[in-house]
């Protein structure tokens, strides 16, 4: 009897413990689903959204955020030429090969090239952002739960002040939908913040779904290819099913 109420007290406790964290950690709001040319089986990219998102990434999100795994040669799955390729990674420099003298030299970056970071190091991104470090995005909108719609609501979900009652932490923003609700990162998108070329207009919300779209085949670049696959293979076994049933039926009607 007094294991029981020992283990009753414990359980107690814990609870209480845990209330108390959800209490001071805040309450995040539910994630809003949103519709995405890449969902479902026969879902594929928009190639102008994610040029578009492309744009987003370069102009707002490059300065703080990696894309370590994606090489600049991608690119061309999104639309780009090899001309625009070769310009966007020239814009960046990588470790070259020693000079005679053994000496490090740079050299501008060329396709082949992966990503170049926008810092030398952590300790240089922490540094330059507060002591915290901004996550690289290479496989973002698969790491997080929601996925899409998640880091869509994320970009959306800044508010310019806490509601009445709430301490906020120095250099924290707050953000309805990030879990405790603040955020080491300041709103990254304003209206306007990048000039898109096919004449779109740069809503908050109309940048924060092309990055978001380009993130997300950033994670995933051979997504199309492999839902064509997967048509494939379920027509192939459709097909390989009827034909074992009129096997079957063939084989059972000589028997009788």
């Amino acid at each position: 009897m007094m294991r029981r109420a020992g283990f009753l007290t414990t359980l107690a406790a814990l609870g209480l413990f845990a209330s108390q964290t959800a209490q001071a950690a805040g309450d995040a709001h539910p994630i809003p689903s949103q519709e995405w040319s890449h969902s479902g089986l026969f879902g594929t990219f928009d190639q102008a959204q994610l040029q578009r998102g492309f744009t987003v990434y370069q102009n707002v999100c490059a300065g703080c955020h990696s894309l370590r795994l994606v090489a600049y040669r991608n690119l061309a799955a999104i639309g780009l030429t090899e001309d625009e390729i070769k310009a966007v990674a020239a814009e960046q420099e990588v470790d070259g090969e020693p000079d005679e003298d053994g000496e490090p030299t740079t050299r501008p970056a060329i396709p082949a090239d992966r990503f170049v970071p926008p810092f030398p190091n952590e300790q240089a991104a922490r540094a330059a952002n507060g002591g915290s470090m901004p996550p690289d995005l290479s496989l973002m909108t698969k790491a997080r739960i929601g996925g899409p719609d998640y880091l869509y609501a994320l970009l959306v979900g800044y508010q310019d002040e806490a509601p009445e009652g709430v301490e906020m932490g120095e250099g924290m923003s707050y953000n309805i939908y990030y879990p405790g609700n603040q955020i080491a990162m300041a709103a990254p998108l304003a209206e306007g913040a990048v000039d898109y070329a096919d004449g779109t207009e740069a809503s908050v919300e109309q940048m924060a779904k092309d990055v978001t779209a380009f993130l997300s085949w950033a994670a995933e670049p051979e997504l199309e290819d492999r839902k064509r696959m997967g048509v494939k293979v379920l027509l192939f076994l459709i097909v390989l099913t009827g034909l074992f049933y009129a096997v079957k039926k063939k084989v059972w009607a000589d028997v009788h």
